[in-house]
């Protein structure tokens, strides 16, 4: 919690150097995060706003979006909300970075978990449309027990098609410490499509995780499970 408080100050200070203030919202068919959905398979509302400076390359930021796990699991919440902030910019004319830490927050405990609460820190490289991204946790892992210094690679490459099409390409895999069972990779192929006033993207999502770890607790379906998604999104 003192890096979601941290991270709050440093955005009510934003405008003082910020170059950019922007907001985004999204409604998807299920909110997939690292392939796991977190609504149960169900529908998500998500929305967010962003702070950058452009001359200094600093940004902060919120999100949140509506998720069922927490209180599927025995808890009393049904938002995540995150906080984050980090630096961005070039090392070179052709590789881009960018740093930071970023903070899941939800409402009360989960019976039989650690805090639930997960603080990560991230490095991301970039060439051309491709990304590579490395994030390992500075707490326990979403609750999971003695799972701290758990680690997330993240592959992706956004593909400009033409006509406001855009291929979206994403490989990951996520280690969770002292819990090999928990381990994992997932995929999404997508293609979006800027329409102006919005962006539709249809992905099929998937992963390889084990089924009984990742069964929903309220009805036992698997949460990784392949999938077709489909997301509206606004950026403003």
């Amino acid at each position: 919690m003192k890096n979601v408080v941290l991270l709050a100050a440093a955005m009510l200070a934003a405008p003082a150097f910020a170059d950019d203030l922007s907001f985004n919202a999204a409604l998807t068919s299920d909110y997939r995060y690292r392939g796991i959905s977190q609504t149960r398979l169900q529908p998500a509302l998500q929305g967010g706003a962003d702070f950058a400076s452009a001359a200094t390359g600093w940004y902060v930021g919120a999100w949140a979006s509506t998720i069922n796990w927490t209180r599927d699991a025995g808890g009393s919440g049904r938002v995540e909300l995150d906080a984050y902030g980090g630096k961005r910019g070039q090392l070179t004319q052709d590789v881009s970075y960018d740093a930071g830490v970023l903070t899941y927050v939800y409402k009360g405990r989960i019976p039989g978990l650690d805090n639930p609460d997960t603080t990560e820190v991230y490095g991301q490289l970039g060439y051309g449309p491709a990304t590579l991204k490395y994030s390992h946790s500075v707490t326990s892992l979403f609750g999971v027990v003695d799972s701290k210094n758990s680690g997330y690679l993240d592959l992706g490459a956004n593909i400009g098609a033409g006509a406001g099409y855009t291929v979206n390409l994403h490989a990951g895999h996520q280690r969770v410490r002292n819990n090999s069972a928990a381990d994992y990779s997932d995929w999404k192929l997508g293609v979006s499509k800027d329409l102006g006033f919005a962006s539709v993207q249809l992905a099929a999502v998937g992963t390889n995780a084990s089924k009984t770890a990742y069964a929903s607790p309220a009805n036992g379906k698997f949460l990784g499970k392949n999938a077709l998604q489909l997301t509206v999104s606004r950026t403003f």
